[in-house]
């Protein structure tokens, strides 16, 4: 593999500035009011400079979406490569995600209303998000991969969305959460994967399997 160049490295760290200093702007004065000139000039880059990287605001924040998840695949490496029990990797998938994006609450608190906008192209379910998406319903793959425990087939291939769509849960409640280091959500995480665990775990008797395939049914029927 080549190595960076110096043109290379100038650029990323161009685009890291332009990065860092619109989240600090958003958070300092609010999405709505930060403008691309705004983010240029604090940035210390010309307004065509700021567009050459980003061609909106938007793209902006999809940076920082791509830029938190890598830090959060990263992060669960310890996890996945210890842990064996679904409970012990997917608990611990989830702690991490609080823990690493914990320097963006503040800022977490003041955007969501416009990632909760279905039509948002910054919501987490937009075409415009689906590389984070993805990314993020990679690890809940190798989450349900790597566990030891056994569970019905159509389960398992279903799981990692359906985990995924947990975690969402999850945002949710940290956004809304202004407990010290986040405890609450702590807790939630706490209560709710044990009861995951003991679900997915029931899934493969007899008496259950219909209930699971009725399950998997509605879910196929609401994405269709």
């Amino acid at each position: 593999m080549a190595e960076p160049t110096r043109r290379t490295r100038g650029s990323d760290r161009t685009r890291e500035a332009i990065v860092e200093t619109a989240l600090r702007l958003f958070r300092e004065r609010g999405y709505e009011a930060t403008t691309m000139r705004a983010i240029a000039a604090e940035a210390g880059v010309s307004v065509g400079n700021a567009y050459y990287y980003f061609s909106s605001k938007e793209a902006l924040v999809q940076a920082y979406y791509d830029r938190a998840q890598a830090e959060h695949e990263a992060a669960c490496e310890r996890v996945l490569a210890t842990e064996r029990s679904l409970a012990g990797r997917l608990g611990g998938v989830l702690r991490e995600w609080v823990r690493v994006s914990e320097p963006y609450h503040e800022f977490a608190v003041k955007f969501f209303k416009h990632a909760a906008e279905p039509s948002n192209p910054l919501s987490p379910f937009s075409a415009d998000s689906s590389p984070a998406r993805e990314a993020s319903i990679a690890i809940y793959r190798r989450v349900v991969e790597g566990s030891a425990g056994r569970m019905d087939a159509e389960i398992r291939a279903e799981l990692p969305e359906l985990l995924w769509l947990l975690s969402m849960g999850v945002v949710l409640f940290w956004v809304h959460d202004d407990s010290e280091g986040c405890r609450r959500t702590h807790r939630f995480i706490d209560l709710t994967v044990p009861l995951v665990d003991r679900l997915v775990g029931l899934s493969h008797l007899p008496g259950l399997r219909g209930v699971a395939k009725d399950f998997i049914a509605g879910v196929h029927e609401l994405r269709s």
